[in-house]
């Protein structure tokens, strides 16, 4: 599936988002979403959209915008940083769900 939408920043992806519900601001550790205090398992959300960013001299540089959904209605998003998963569990959680996004849309 192709992106309906291409942000020229991650501060535009992010503004247009949020007018399109995904308010929750997410942080991953472990295989959980964190809001706040209020954790969340990760397995019960998807992918709804996501858009990369390169710095225009240095790969490392990447950052990914992830538009996410769970299915109980709540959405919200997660901004990440190239390596910026710290622990093996985040980097398998983020790992799963590219599998589920990519599986479910075809790329």
């Amino acid at each position: 599936m192709k992106q309906k939408f291409h942000y020229a920043t991650i501060t535009q992806a992010i503004e247009e988002l949020k007018k399109q519900g995904f308010t929750l601001d997410l942080n991953l550790k472990e295989n959980q979403f964190l809001v706040g205090e209020q954790a969340y398992p990760a397995d019960e959300f998807e992918i709804v959209d996501l858009y990369r960013y390169e710095g225009p001299s240095d790969p490392a540089d990447e950052s990914i915008v992830y538009a996410l959904a769970s299915k109980s209605g709540l959405k919200g998003l997660l901004v990440s940083g190239y390596g910026n998963s710290t622990d093996e569990d985040s980097a398998n959680t983020l790992q799963q769900l590219h599998y589920k996004y990519l599986h479910h849309y075809g790329e």
